[in-house]
């Protein structure tokens, strides 16, 4: 029987890692961009042979192969590991399949999961970019919805709405991105939305926005889903965080759920250093430890629950986190500002999109955007 050659979608395959079936993964990048970013879990396995390696045929890595484990082709964008998937199925392979877009749609697919109801009716979830470890988010209520931190890939909180029969009335960013291009000013203006940034973070802005900022509130749907702004710098100086019908604490990138946030993406990581100490260590402790830390970005699957939901609760944090661990000012102050993870990939670039001051195209944003977020002091 001929062996049929399969195209496996990103959320096929995000879907057979969340199950934890077995996957084994042969990448067919260069070298350095499989060592920077790659395809990870726990049921994973994986390796890298460059393309260029191959082209005269796959006869020496067919010793390499499972033959009782999907074997998944990976290149960047999907022609090279199409090539390699059909070599492969033609020396008789079973189970072979290629990722459909390669990386750069590993990079661009959202899952979405439900993080829970709301005390006042309504819901939030959470669409988590699997690709980059980015987390944005959709406060529901009463036919309305804000839309947090989202992605530039805005078709999929308006076909999201669409599906629960609400229409966007916010779309809010916490902060002024500089791992990924915001999706926030497009959104708004696709479906007639407000849109919120924090003013400070934005006085290079090309375009008009409204502030966002701590003492205002943001109702959502007739139910009255109250997100209150708290002004919490550190990552950026104008980082503001939400909490979330008295529920939810949305983080942006001060607080993830392993890790804090870095300073130095504008560059001063010296002078941000003590606003990022004072939000993380006398801010958030006067909240509620009930809260449910919702951040921006993770680094790792083991920040993902069973059901692939990214939170935690925000007094268990300053029993695990390590950067809510650091009591001693100039320990902090190190740990914060020296042998930090290298930096996303175009971050200089990116933040000068969200300012509105480049243009990319979608080729040159996907680009720029390819790679983990890297937005927390440990790798």
């Amino acid at each position: 029987m001929t062996q049929q050659l399969r195209a496996a979608s990103a959320a096929e395959v995000y879907e057979r890692i969340l199950r934890k079936e077995p996957l084994f993964i042969l990448d067919v990048r260069n070298e350095d961009a499989y060592a920077d970013w790659r395809i990870e879990g726990e049921s994973v396995t994986s390796f890298n042979v460059p393309y260029f390696d191959l082209l005269d045929g796959v006869d020496s890595v067919l010793g390499k192969l499972p033959q009782d484990v999907p074997v998944l082709v990976v290149c960047a964008k999907e022609g090279s590991s199409k090539f390699v998937a059909e070599q492969l199925v033609e020396a008789g392979l079973h189970d072979i399949a290629y990722l459909a877009g390669g990386m750069q749609a590993w990079s661009e697919y959202l899952h979405p999961v439900k993080i829970g109801d709301l005390a006042s009716g309504g819901a939030i979830y959470q669409f988590v970019r699997v690709g980059k470890g980015c987390l944005s988010y959709a406060i529901v209520s009463d036919g309305e919805a804000a839309i947090v931190d989202p992605a530039r890939m805005t078709d999929v909180y308006v076909q999201f709405a669409k599906e629960q029969g609400v229409s966007i009335r916010y779309a809010i960013d916490t902060h002024l991105h500089a791992d990924h291009i915001s999706g926030g000013r497009r959104l708004a203006e696709a479906v007639g939305a407000t849109y919120f940034l924090p003013p400070k973070d934005a006085p290079e802005a090309t375009f008009v926005f409204t502030p966002l900022e701590e003492g205002n509130t943001i109702a959502v749907g007739r139910s009255v889903i109250e997100i209150k702004p708290v002004y919490s710098p550190g990552h950026t100086i104008g980082s503001t965080s939400l909490i979330v019908d008295q529920q939810y604490l949305l983080t942006g990138d001060i607080l993830f759920v392993a890790s804090i946030g870095r300073p130095d993406l504008a560059g001063k990581a010296g002078d941000w250093a003590p606003d990022l100490r004072k939000t993380l260590y006398q801010t958030y402790r006067q909240l509620s430890p009930e809260l449910r830390v919702l951040p921006a970005h993770y680094a790792t699957e083991a920040e993902l629950d069973s059901d692939g939901r990214v939170s935690a609760r925000l007094g268990d944090l300053y029993q695990v986190n390590p950067g809510l661990r650091l009591e001693d000012d100039a320990e902090f102050r190190k740990a914060v500002t020296e042998n930090l993870p290298p930096q996303p990939n175009a971050y200089q670039e990116i933040r000068l999109t969200n300012m509105g001051k480049l243009k990319p195209s979608d080729a040159e944003a996907s680009e720029m955007e390819i790679g983990p977020n890297r937005c927390a002091i440990h790798g």
